[in-house]
């Protein structure tokens, strides 16, 4: 059966695409559950460093076991109240026991989830760079959205992340060894630089060591003969879309921004197109 697939273009496709939208709708449940659980272990470790006593507090739900409950009233979620994207439609976007608005950004997560992975394996091809990448787009998605809700990217998922790229390098799936060691410690200092370049500057913390970490893991993913490509086309966006929310009074100039769902873009649009925009540019340059 999974031969028949892979050799059949439409049905491997389709079943990429529905794969997607199924791992979408475990995204969501790692989006969402994820910072809780981090939140309620440094409370517990700053309780333990300090000695305090108190009444234990209930741990948040965990990531696999744990059943999906509505935040308003707790209702329980349906296998068939579970089903990505249709049964939001199929609800109308409320919850069935207290009718409470669905936030959009599930369906919308779940939909993403799914047109990556297909415009993954159209690129890579269902061999292990194309698996590894639809790894890559995974761990994206999540550290996009957890920084987007809190402006937090985890050490716990940035971290491995950039192990898992050195590992691969040693079979150079996606870039060799030496280029993804180089890419992982010039990413990292790159920002690192900036930021205290900034601060010296201006007395501000233009970004997290978070962002230094994520660019690290994308260094040591593809090598550090992509982190310019990276760093321009996160901090083109990201200055386009802070200037636009600001000239349309839906960001205060004094607050931050999370940088982190631009560099994951950009990270994810190097990872399939890249090469063909370093060449392009490669091209112009020399026809000019």
């Amino acid at each position: 059966m999974i031969e028949t697939l892979v050799e059949s273009t439409p049905l491997l496709f389709a079943g990429v695409f529905l794969f997607g939208l199924i791992f979408g709708s475990f995204l969501n449940v790692v989006i969402l559950r994820i910072p809780p659980l981090l939140e309620y272990d440094w409370r517990c470790q700053c309780k333990e460093l300090l000695e305090l006593k108190g009444d234990e507090e209930e741990k948040p739900p965990g990531i696999v076991v744990s059943r999906s409950r509505c935040p308003k009233c707790g209702h329980g979620i349906r296998a068939t109240e579970n089903i990505p994207v249709l049964s939001y439609v199929l609800l109308r976007g409320k919850c069935s026991a207290c009718k409470t608005r669905i936030s959009p950004r599930y369906p919308l997560v779940e939909l993403t989830t799914a047109i990556l992975f297909l415009v993954t394996i159209w690129h890579f091809g269902p061999n292990l760079q194309g698996l590894t990448a639809l790894l890559l787009t995974a761990f994206l998605i999540v550290l996009a959205g957890i920084d987007l809700d809190h402006q937090l990217l985890p050490d716990n998922m940035t971290l491995p992340l950039m192990w898992i790229g050195i590992l691969l390098g040693f079979w150079s799936i996606h870039t060799d060894l030496a280029s993804s060691v180089t890419g992982a410690l010039a990413g990292y200092l790159s920002l690192w630089s900036i930021f205290h370049l900034f601060r010296m500057l201006t007395g501000k913390e233009g970004m997290g060591y978070g962002d230094f970490k994520l660019l690290a893991a994308l260094g040591a993913w593809m090598g550090w003969q992509v982190l310019p490509l990276i760093v321009l086309l996160s901090s083109v966006v990201g200055a386009a879309v802070g200037l636009t929310l600001m000239v349309s009074g839906k960001l205060q100039r004094d607050k931050p921004m999370p940088f982190g769902p631009f560099i994951a873009a950009a990270g994810w649009i190097t990872l399939i197109w890249g090469e063909k925009i370093i060449n392009f540019y490669t091209r112009s340059s020399n026809f000019g």
